[in-house]
């Protein structure tokens, strides 16, 4: 205790100090704000990033791209308080955990089209675009509800995809460590009626220990309207993949399993504007599809085959008035699954969201209460409300406040599965949580630096427990959690005249967890594993105008006290239409691994050659 308070003076005091000193910055040249900061975060009231008065992390492609990564799961990796734990490496499979929620808890959204999986948000990460198709990164943490609906219950992360490319064609070779290598195609056509962008890659590695092997491919078609007074757009998206899972989902000694998924995304938008009202009506397609193996080649032992539809209609309204901002918005979906395993299941789900934003006091203060009206259809309706309330210190310190409840109704996995070592539970009710979070952001010409403060009170959460080693684990609404956390962040951007020439960012999540009662014996998503501290530090520099280094550095200490840092290396250079990306990653050889005791490969190298004209 004494450690954690510790801890949170000393970032107390690090804000002070960062809120002093912008307040006390000399005027700087004429360069001008940082894009970010003019960027507008997805929703229904549109509002710029720098106004938000909740928290929100915005990364740009120029940033996902100094990285060099390969695959986005890796660039996330780079996120404090995002605990992405993957099973193997490159596009297999990772869980994606927010803010010490579960895989379940942490929504993934593609263009604001919610994409969580009624069979198991295991596999929501295949449904992550291409790195060279992402305009931007959104993460937004705390209870998001009424803002999203049902799954962000510790938060949410929107990826936005890119309408063109700054080039007619580019390609892409890479290559690595294991046997990994990958070939892209990528193209747009642009006029004024019309804007096409087409995507296609493979990937394969051989795996870096047995039956870790993987092959994906991606297809990606964007087609969207060259009028900004009507914009309409079409995306499609699907990625196939395969891969040995030693030890994925069973004890370690299951070494054979093999899994292949499928991931697929249609949607369509358009968007009408008036001088004061925006109406974006939506329409949208996911499709799942999960076969998985005991024994690879081996189905007459034990196969699960689970394919999930999920069609949807959303439509939202956002009208700016004298008396503030409105949002309202309504998203139907009908899910259904056909899985040898969990039966013929369906589920119709109604979200109604309602906000409006006041500007009070000359703007200084902006309150925006709102909720979520939600109907499932075989858990019934429930009400969730939040408020976010902002005060404008000066024109570059902002401090927030805001209050939510959230909720999370159990995937079909949860209630009917059934195999040797798990069992499902019918009997189930939807997890409940509630979050009240205080913060404050500051926002300079190069820099930006945000602290917050949050707690999260979580009821009826579920898990897969046993009082023996004989028994089956089965699904259990038996806990209550007391998660309290800290978190901020400081970035640096550098420019021609800077003293410092490198881009920098350093952040630090604390997490905090306490169950209101003993856990079971045996639990298999145990708060053990959670994040307890987790540092990043990452730069990026030129050394000339063809060449740059990015480094990153992750240290992270779980809940039971293992800990480990991973240092991963980017050397780029540029050559008239050619560049070349070369990396090292796991610099240290670190042994460790982040779920199931699936040990994380050592030191490796990748490489990517990119041409674009």
């Amino acid at each position: 205790m004494k450690r954690s308070v510790a801890v949170l003076a000393f970032f107390a005091f690090l804000t002070g100090t960062l809120a002093l000193s912008a307040q006390l910055e000399a005027p700087s040249d004429s360069l001008p704000t940082q894009v970010l900061g003019e960027v507008v975060v997805q929703g229904r009231i549109a509002e710029a990033y720098v106004n938000e008065s909740k928290s929100v992390t915005v990364y740009s492609a120029e940033a996902i791209a100094q990285s060099g990564v390969l695959h986005l799961v890796d660039f996330l990796q780079q996120v404090a308080g995002l605990d992405v734990r993957r099973r193997g490496v490159g596009p297999t499979q990772a869980d994606l955990n927010l803010r010490g929620g579960t895989f379940d808890q942490t929504l993934l959204l593609i263009d604001g089209i919610a994409l969580e999986d009624a069979q198991t948000g295991h596999h929501l990460a295949n449904f992550l675009p291409p790195v060279a198709l992402i305009e931007r990164v959104e993460i937004v943490r705390g209870a998001s509800a009424r803002v999203y609906g049902q799954n962000a219950f510790s938060g949410a992360i929107n990826i936005v995809t890119k309408r063109t490319l700054e080039s007619g064609v580019q390609g892409e070779i890479q290559g690595g460590s294991f046997g990994t290598a990958g070939l892209q195609a990528r193209g747009s056509l642009n006029t004024d009626q019309v804007r096409v962008l087409a995507f296609a890659s493979h990937a394969q590695s051989d795996g870096y220990r047995h039956n870790t092997d993987y092959r994906q491919q991606q297809w990606f078609v964007s087609l969207a309207s060259g009028s900004t007074e009507r914009p309409f757009r079409v995306l499609a998206f699907f990625s196939p993949r395969a891969f040995g899972a030693n030890g994925f989902y069973a004890s370690p000694s299951a070494i054979d399993q093999y899994e292949e998924t499928q991931a697929s995304l249609v949607a369509v938008t358009q968007q009408f504007q008036s001088e004061r009202t925006t109406f974006t009506p939506r329409i949208y397609w996911r499709r799942g599809q999960d076969m998985y193996e005991f024994v690879r080649d081996r189905p007459e032992i034990y196969r699960n085959m689970h394919i999930t539809h999920k069609i949807g209609a959303a439509f939202d309204v956002a009208h700016e008035s004298s008396l503030g901002k409105s949002g309202l918005g309504i998203d139907l979906s009908s899910t259904n699954i056909q899985s040898n395993n969990l039966g013929e299941r369906s589920r119709d789900m109604v979200n109604l969201f309602a906000e409006h934003r006041f500007f009070l006091w000359n703007s200084k203060l902006d309150v925006t209460p709102g909720l979520v009206m939600n109907y499932v259809s075989d858990f019934g309706e429930r009400v969730f409300p939040g408020v976010d309330a902002g005060w404008r210190i000066n024109d570059k310190i902002k401090s927030y406040l805001n209050w939510g409840k959230t909720f999370r109704v159990p995937t079909f996995t949860d209630l009917y599965y059934s195999d040797p070592s798990t069992e499902g539970n019918a009997d189930l009710v939807a997890e409940e949580a509630e979050t009240i979070e205080l913060g404050i952001r500051i926002n300079q010409k190069r820099s930006m630096a945000s602290f917050a403060l949050f707690s999260r009170t979580s009821s009826n959460l579920i898990d897969y427990v046993k009082s023996s080693e004989e028994q089956r684990f089965k699904a259990n609404n038996i806990q209550a959690l007391q998660t309290q956390g800290v978190e901020v962040e400081y970035q640096y951007f550098k420019n021609s005249s800077a003293y410092i020439p490198v881009d920098f960012r350093v952040a630090y999540a604390y997490l905090s967890q306490r169950l209101s009662e003993d856990a079971a014996a045996f639990s298999r998503y145990s708060i053990d594993n959670d994040l307890r501290h987790h540092l990043v530090l990452s730069a990026a520099a030129e050394w000339t105008k063809t060449s740059s280094m990015f480094t990153s550095v992750k240290w992270v200490e779980r809940a039971t006290g293992r800990s480990y840092t991973v240092v991963d290396l980017t050397l780029s250079k540029t050559l008239n239409d050619l560049r070349l990306n070369m990396g090292l990653n796991n610099l240290l050889n670190q042994s460790y691994w982040e779920t199931s005791l699936i040990s994380m490969p050592g030191r490796n190298l990748f490489f990517a050659l990119q041409y674009r004209p």
